[in-house]
């Protein structure tokens, strides 16, 4: 059980990096955008460009906040945090709605965290059982 924790815990850190990079990709890209129709000579290009920059500062937080349970899920399930567990379990459920690849983790995530081993590992009560040691 140990092995499919650490694989979720990677499949976290992964899904948070790749918001943190949306998130600052989102913030890049809108920002020239709204540079680019600033510099226009139209009457409305100052309030178009102050909506394309307020989206994107908005966008970019709102993808940052998502990233950062997703990171914390990922640290906490290496480290065999009870918290995490439980963590894990919501981001499981919530990825189910991100079909195809989110579908998949979210499947596999609550299948792994829902099991009794699992549950006996985060508890404590599975023996001195450490996560990078060899398990099923």
């Amino acid at each position: 059980m140990a092995t499919h924790v650490k694989v979720i815990a990677a499949f976290y850190f992964v899904c948070g990096g790749l918001l943190v990079l949306g998130g600052f990709f989102t913030s890049l890209v809108l920002g020239v955008v709204a540079g680019v129709v600033s510099q226009s000579n139209e009457e409305d290009a100052g309030t178009a460009a102050a909506i394309l920059g307020l989206t994107g500062t908005t966008v970019t937080v709102m993808l940052l906040a998502l990233a950062v349970p997703y990171l914390a899920a990922g640290w906490g399930l290496l480290k065999l945090r009870p918290w995490a567990r439980i963590l894990g379990i919501i981001l499981g459920a919530i990825s189910l709605t991100s079909i195809p690849f989110g579908t998949l983790l979210g499947i596999y995530a609550l299948v792994i965290l829902f099991k009794k081993e699992t549950e006996a590992l985060f508890s404590g009560s599975a023996g001195p059982q450490v996560l990078g040691s060899s398990g099923s």
